[in-house]
């Protein structure tokens, strides 16, 4: 593991005790932590390493209605719209209200947005009503974590732990609030105490064979939230990427929505431009219809990309730039042109190949607008959580505002509402001391959680992929409680899941923090796939990114958020425009 600077070594021993644990270090995590008062001892816990996760690959930008033609009220309206009747319209008018200011923040400590003359420069992307999209080149998500993160490392107050794997929350047996986690870290389970723990863990798309995010996207933040009883909402909505790089070997690459916004054409093999025969809006279009389009195009025409062979059996259309100047295009989307080229696929002569992927969730951990959930003392933020601002439907780059005006309301955070005080921590139960574990036949166990792994994401693709249909969510439901119990009853998992709190283990393992991540992801991942599964198979319409086969047009009687705890699905009250 490499160090940090000196204020952020990571720490051989872990602290007993931080006043917050913030678990994610991607824009959210990293801006909530700076946010923090700078009076409290603040963790920063990141699975990887800082600039991992997927706020680094976000190329579009973040939006805001700076410009003197838009205002708040477009912004809102255009929100709403992409939102498919599931906005809580206070939520998104707090985002929309409050993105100058955080932008101003993030130009205050250093993000080099693109500026034309001395003006932040502003592009239009699909399903806005005016160019409020900022940008850095084609890298903003990379260019926004890379300043916070290098904010975070001068702060003495925060401790940052790379490589550590948070497993559950600790709830207080007495009072229910959440007073820490277990966590593993070099070798070891250990619980670690807090006064509060933000989630900021990102999405789940890795859930997905196909998908855009990077790897640490396995949903852990909802996972080990609904196993501590939290209450999550529109866990069904994931929106589907329509524009990702499909070429055999390559990565799902996204091709940003920018790209469609400065004038380039999604065709066809015969080089048609298609989709205005979905929508008037053709490419720009919201990014649903876009996705479906592409599906459907494809379906028609089944031959079309397949050679190119990738993991879950799509083939492909073609996204041309060849429409933009080239100037243009070399400016804007530098780092595009550089992943293609490696790709072998020159964006100034060729289209590029490209197809839907998982790449955003809209559900999560449902919360209110001080990032607090159902569990006191327990915050989640960024697309970990459901905050009402994106309804059934992602609008462009309105999720790296979400992270920097969700993660701002921390500063709002007072010592009163840590549970935890220094006295009671000195009449708290001491750790038990550590326990070694040994595992045997760790060579099968490890074979068959990838094996799981595998064909969880191929399982989720085919069955809550961008079209979903009850028999085959049931039967995809059925294979998934057949796979959760081989999961259940594998060693590590008896001698992991049964630990009392306090207990801290050591784990007999050769690369124990790699193997052990794998075994807590594909944990995570099973039930994110249980909670997709049954919320899509519970939503009898189609809106958003929900789209049913079988249930093809949204019903009103369904303007309702999906609510979940345990084991039990419910209907919101019906949600009004006002």
């Amino acid at each position: 593991m490499n160090s940090l600077s000196s204020n952020s070594d990571l720490e051989p021993n872990i602290p007993a005790h931080f006043d917050v644990l913030v678990v994610g270090a991607g824009a959210a995590g990293l801006y909530a932590a700076l946010c923090l008062p700078a009076t409290m001892n603040v963790g920063l816990i990141t699975k990887d390493t800082l600039s991992t996760g997927a706020s680094d690959w976000a190329q579009g930008g973040i939006a805001a209605a700076i410009d003197p033609t838009d205002s708040s009220v477009l912004h809102i309206e255009d929100t709403m719209r992409a939102g498919a009747g599931l906005c809580d319209l206070d939520a998104v008018e707090f985002l929309v209200e409050q993105a100058p200011e955080c932008i101003q923040s993030l130009v205050d400590l250093g993000v080099a947005f693109d500026r034309k003359e001395n003006h932040l420069a502003l592009t239009l992307e699909a399903a806005h009503s005016r160019p409020r999209v900022l940008h850095a080149a084609d890298t903003t998500g990379r260019a926004v974590v890379s300043t916070l993160t290098a904010q975070v490392l001068t702060r003495s107050n925060i401790t940052v732990l790379q490589q550590a794997f948070a497993l559950s929350l600790w709830l207080n047996p007495q009072s229910g609030h959440c007073q820490g986690i277990s966590l593993i870290y070099n070798g070891q389970l250990n619980w670690v105490r807090a006064g509060a723990v933000v989630l900021a863990t990102g999405g789940g798309g890795q859930v997905f064979a196909q998908t855009t995010n990077p790897a640490v996207s396995t949903g852990d933040g909802v996972a080990i939230a609904w196993r501590a009883g939290a209450i999550l909402r529109d866990l069904e909505f994931v929106q589907f990427h329509p524009t990702a790089l499909t070429k055999a070997g390559a990565p799902h690459f996204l091709i940003s929505e920018a790209v469609r916004g400065e004038g380039a054409h999604l065709v066809d093999i015969q080089g048609r431009r298609f989709t205005f025969d979905y929508h008037p809006d053709g490419e720009l279009a919201p990014r649903d219809v876009v996705s479906r389009a592409i599906f459907s195009h494809l379906k028609q025409f089944p031959n079309q990309g397949e050679e190119e062979g990738n993991k879950g059996g799509v083939g492909h259309v073609y996204l041309d730039l060849r429409p933009i100047p080239t100037e243009q295009i070399r400016y804007r989307f530098p780092n595009i042109i550089q992943v293609c080229q490696h790709w072998g696929i020159d964006v100034f002569h060729e289209p590029i190949p490209v197809a839907p992927a998982a790449h955003y969730w809209m559900g999560g951990i449902a919360t209110d607008l001080s990032n607090r959930t159902s569990i006191p003392g327990l915050y989640a933020i960024g697309e970990t959580a459901s905050t009402g601002v994106h309804g059934a439907n992602r609008l462009a780059s309105n999720s790296l505002l979400e992270c920097i005006v969700f993660g701002a309301q921390l500063r709002r955070i007072t010592p009163n509402e840590l549970q935890l005080t220094i006295d009671e921590l000195a009449v708290s139960q001491p750790p038990s001391p550590i326990l070694p574990l040994a595992v045997t036949d760790w060579e099968t166990q490890k074979d068959k959680i990838a094996e799981i792994r595998l064909n969880l994401q191929l399982l989720v693709w085919q069955s809550a992929g961008i079209c979903r249909q009850q028999d085959v969510l049931e039967n995809a439901i059925a294979t998934l409680d057949r796979w959760r119990s081989e999961f259940a009853a594998l060693p590590l998992s008896q001698q992991l899941l049964n630990l009392p709190p306090l207990q801290a283990v050591r784990l007999d393992l050769p690369d124990a923090d790699r193997q052990l991540r794998d075994w807590g992801e594909t944990y995570n991942l099973l039930d994110v796939a249980y909670l997709i599964l049954k919320s899509a198979i519970f939503r009898t319409e189609s809106r958003g990114g929900h789209y049913r086969l079988d249930y093809s047009t949204a019903n009103p009687d369904w303007q309702v958020h999906t609510l979940v705890q345990n084991n039990r699905w419910w209907k919101s009250p019906p949600i009004g425009d006002r």
